[in-house]
């Protein structure tokens, strides 16, 4: 496959919040992580966006000292993750792993505990879950056993319990995989809460969109290197211009507009297969209005125009060579097989 030259665009100056320069982490012959830099904003949401395997969760297992890298280095608000993992863990929040230590407790007792074994004492533990739950729409679900909740109310008991110590970095490991769509946006306005209030949040993610969605900036990573990385409007730029869409209230009229647009923008335009519809790159915005100057003109009229930025999709595919959702389904398939050989 061809090569394609990262394109990293320089972080704004501000205070770092996450530092992780040249990480690499290795399992036998598999370079799971191999030269990651990133640099996160306190204050922000950064999304690591990557298909599975990519080396996404490897990386946040090292930058919250659960994997020790092999070469490079990382330090949180500063502290080294190697030489200070203590103070490291006193900044830092993880989700990921279901937060529970018996699924027959309720997740009020789950809560409790958990806020226990950080040092609250017991009634300032008891309210710290009342909270919780309320924040994260569970209080209804306070005094059901976790064995009785759905997936999407487990990964906001995840958040919550990752949120008892409040934090000024949290990790977010796909934290909406799984989630049907209504679930999924109580938790993007959850996250956007959460810095709204001081934290920073560090999320990784296979789904487009909601790296589009919630991120500030955005790395992409494939096969466990950064090949991109800026905000989602940057990316989006970098790859490709606008395109112009236009649809045409006269059928009759489409070739004449065509001509028009390809004159006036002086690029090549496309017809939708249906007819009815134009799109053409828009390098220059300012001929925009050139061009409706010469519809008017020509007594051509317009039913809809819109504009349209590449997508996040787009990006990947041009960077990579290929598609997030075409990469994460070829895995399925070699799981599949693999299992079908166990088998």
């Amino acid at each position: 496959m061809k090569q394609v030259q990262s394109r990293i665009i320089a972080p704004d100056n501000g205070d770092l919040a996450v530092e992780a320069h040249a990480l690499v982490k290795t399992f036998g012959d598999n370079r799971a992580v191999d030269g990651v830099t990133l640099n996160v904003r306190a204050g922000s949401i950064y999304g690591v966006l990557g298909p599975n395997g990519a080396g996404k969760t490897t990386t946040i297992r090292m930058l919250a000292t659960l994997l020790r890298p092999d070469a490079g280095s990382a330090k949180i608000f500063g502290h080294d993750v190697v030489k200070e993992p203590q103070i490291v863990r006193q900044l830092i929040g993880v989700t990921g792993q279901y937060a529970s230590v018996d699924e027959s407790l309720s997740a009020t007792e789950n809560l409790v505990i958990f806020s226990r074994l950080l040092g609250l004492g017991r009634a300032e533990a008891r309210h710290k879950a009342v909270e919780l739950l309320e924040e994260f729409s569970l209080t209804e679900a306070a005094k059901r056993p976790l064995k009785k909740f759905s997936g999407g109310m487990r990964r906001r008991l995840d958040l919550a319990a990752s949120l008892i110590a409040q934090p000024p970095l949290i990790f977010l490991d796909e934290p909406t995989t799984g989630l049907d769509p209504r679930t999924r946006n109580q938790m993007w306005e959850t996250i956007r809460r959460l810095v709204k209030t001081g934290s920073t949040v560090l999320l990784t993610t296979q789904y487009l969109q909601e790296a589009d969605e919630l991120a500030d900036r955005i790395a992409v990573i494939d096969r466990g290197r950064v090949v991109a990385e800026g905000t989602a409007d940057e990316l989006k730029t970098s790859v490709g211009s606008s395109s112009l869409q236009l649809r045409i209230q006269n059928p009759q009229d489409i070739q004449d507009a065509r001509q028009t647009v390809e004159r006036v923008l002086m690029v090549q335009s496309a017809v939708s297969p249906e007819g009815g519809k134009i799109t053409a790159p828009m390098a220059d915005a300012d001929r925009v209005t050139d061009l409706l100057i010469a519809f008017r003109e020509t007594g051509i009229q317009l039913a809809e125009l819109s504009v349209q930025k590449p997508t996040l999709d787009e990006v990947f595919l041009t960077i990579t060579g290929h598609g997030v959702k075409e990469d994460a389904a070829k895995e399925m398939d070699e799981t599949d097989e693999v299992r079908g050989i166990k088998q």
